[in-house]
């Protein structure tokens, strides 16, 4: 896909140059880095549109997010080259306060953003910076969190909110400023699928009455398609710019890239299909074209899982009558119940601040019950020390950041077992095997904090795994990876669920869910709210809607067409066209089938 695909709104702003943002030939290397971040960039953006920027990690979707409001290169040491225009102002050589009024940037690491001691106060501060009367602060304060469905935390500590309500009180600082341009760098990161499509309606809504242009980096697809035009950069180069059609229809092509991919678009590219991008479109094509689910696959599968099922353990956890209120009064969890067996793979869903985390949290003694029981091999967690429940139950915490301290890698993981008093030569073995099951083997003197997140995350289960635990606990095991690095993480954890590990995941991206757990539990309003295997508790979509949660596409798919699809690959390998044998597919869609039935889902 080359230049000459680009949208509407960006052709018409080469003839009128009415531009928001600009770059010219932009390279940018941090310093001390061996490559380039950005290599050449030639992007402009008119003013008033609505501009996705796809691309793996390390692409430099961030990096020019940096360059848009002038942290590149006023306080990001490196070199920079090229020119980068906010409404024909050079942002090197404006302040950075006279580029805030025009540039509002929420953080991808969005706690850094950050520092007040009330939502109130964190949202007021950038209007108050600006001088503004305080009845005109007191508006924006007001329409900024019920913009971001914060309304009646306004006297909260940002410290007590979930990491969900975090980033939307960052991106509500960054509204009440009203700046022209608003810049997201992956903004939905540890947002719940319906709270992610609020980021998107949001933007959609702004740009729609004209008074923002907006960029958003972002590595998930399908709440792109409502955007004007997707730009999606590979190694610091734009390799496709377009409109949302004609990128996000490259399904297989955006996955090589680290980018994912549309589920529906994926399936019928795989089916030799004319490719669509909404479930709606996708499954009247298929209906259409008289695609039916195989019954003998279908019942083979069923099967399958259930002997599954059939060969869980004993109960390894069981939560009864679990209440927790928090100190400063906040009710997390009111009366839920939960028994897991071993062996299961479990994972944790719900709305932010639902309750998830603060439900794992007392599986190793993290949290105490304020009412109800909580038991780890029949024995009450109140009865033991944290050091005696990690024996039992791992828990890797959302961000690795919080849980890694040690100056090597080997010392990192190997802290657990020689805290539990083991030899020094078996906590060398633990290391060495724990090493090896995350694919880290051979790096135990590495520095801990010089790795990629995906490799820190990795470090933090290897830590874990060298306790040797019954249950392994993870919390949001995916969040800041792209989806090259989600898979390999999710790839990783069923490996560890196959070799025997009893797996819980608190996560809010629903296509690991369907992929990877065998167990669904959704969390709503600090209870159980839905409970069962996977494929059952995804067919329920207006339940699941009520949680706030949403299925992906090619599980909405599927349950248009009378059973919910789990992946890509089980979605083609269950369709079947009867009339097929005597109908050749297009000439054009055969390399699709052919090359789709062997791809990963």
């Amino acid at each position: 896909m080359e230049r000459a695909d680009l949208t509407e709104a960006a052709q018409l702003a080469s003839v009128d140059g009415n531009w928001a943002i600009k770059a010219d030939g932009v390279s940018f290397t941090y310093s001390g880095a061996g490559r380039k971040a950005l290599d050449g960039l030639n992007l402009a953006i008119r003013a008033g549109e609505f501009t996705v920027i796809a691309g793996a990690s390390g692409a430099g979707k961030s990096t020019f997010c940096y360059c848009c409001n002038g942290l590149i290169p006023h306080f990001v040491r490196g070199q920079l080259d090229g020119d980068v225009r906010v409404f024909g102002r050079s942002t090197g050589s404006s302040k950075i306060n006279q580029l805030a009024q025009d540039v509002g940037l929420v953080f991808q690491d969005f706690e850094a953003q950050l520092f007040s001691t009330n939502v109130e106060l964190e949202v007021a501060f950038g209007p108050e910076n600006f001088a503004l009367p305080r009845e005109e602060i007191r508006r924006r304060v007001r329409e900024s969190l019920a913009t971001v469905g914060l309304t009646g935390l306004e006297r909260r500590e940002p410290a007590t909110l979930s990491g969900g309500q975090k980033q939307r009180l960052a991106i509500a600082s960054v509204l009440a400023m009203e700046p022209r341009v608003i810049v997201m760098d992956e903004p939905t990161t540890d947002l719940d699928p319906v709270g992610k499509e609020g980021v998107f309606r949001v933007a959609r809504q702004l740009r729609e009455r004209a008074e923002f242009t907006m960029v958003v980096a972002e590595h998930e697809t399908e709440e792109a398609i409502g955007a004007d035009r997707v730009v999606v950069l590979d190694g610091g180069r734009i390799v496709a710019d377009g409109s949302p059609r004609a990128v996000l229809a490259r399904a297989d092509w955006l996955e090589e890239l680290g980018v994912q991919p549309l589920g529906a678009a994926q399936v019928l590219a795989r089916l030799g299909e004319p490719v669509a991008l909404t479930v709606e479109e996708a499954a009247a094509r298929l209906a259409d074209r008289g695609y039916r689910i195989d019954p003998a696959s279908a019942a083979r599968q069923d099967a399958a899982e259930a002997a599954r099922a059939a060969g869980y353990g004993e109960v390894v956890l069981e939560a009864r009558d679990l209440a927790y209120t928090y100190p400063n009064g906040v009710a997390a969890l009111s009366g839920a119940n939960l028994s897991v067996r071993r062996g299961e793979f479990v994972a944790v869903v719900g709305q932010n601040g639902s309750g998830k985390t603060t439900l794992v949290k007392h599986f190793n003694g993290l949290l105490a019950p304020t009412a109800g029981e909580v038991t780890v091999l029949g024995r009450p967690t109140t009865g033991q020390s944290v050091l005696q429940l990690g024996r039992s139950v791992g828990y890797v915490f959302q961000n690795p950041d919080h849980q890694i301290f040690a100056e090597t890698v080997f010392d990192e993981v190997a802290f657990g077992p020689r805290n539990h008093g083991v030899p020094p030569g078996e906590v060398k073995e633990r290391v060495a095997e724990a090493l090896a099951a995350v694919g880290l083997a051979g790096r135990d003197r590495e520095d801990p904090f010089a790795m990629t997140k995906g490799e820190r995350q990795r470090v933090a289960v290897a830590s874990v795994l060298a306790t040797r635990p019954h249950v392994i606990v993870l919390d949001e095991p995916t969040t800041g990876l792209d989806y090259r690095e989600q898979r390999r993480m999710m790839d990783l954890v069923r490996r560890l669920n196959e070799a025997g590990h009893t797996v819980i995941i608190v996560t809010h991206t629903m296509w690991v869910v369907a992929e990877y757990a065998h167990r669904t539990v959704v969390v709503k309003d600090g209870a159980i709210w839905l409970d069962g295997p996977t494929r059952a508790v995804m067919a329920r979509e207006e339940e699941l809607l009520a949680a706030s949660l949403k299925p992906p596409q090619v599980v909405r798919l599927g349950n248009r067409l009378g059973r919910a699809f789990l992946s890509v690959a089980e979605a083609v390998r269950l369709l079947e066209r009867p009339e097929a044998a005597g109908d050749a597919a297009p000439d054009d869609a055969a390399p699709g089938r052919a090359a789709g039935r062997g791809g990963r889902g």
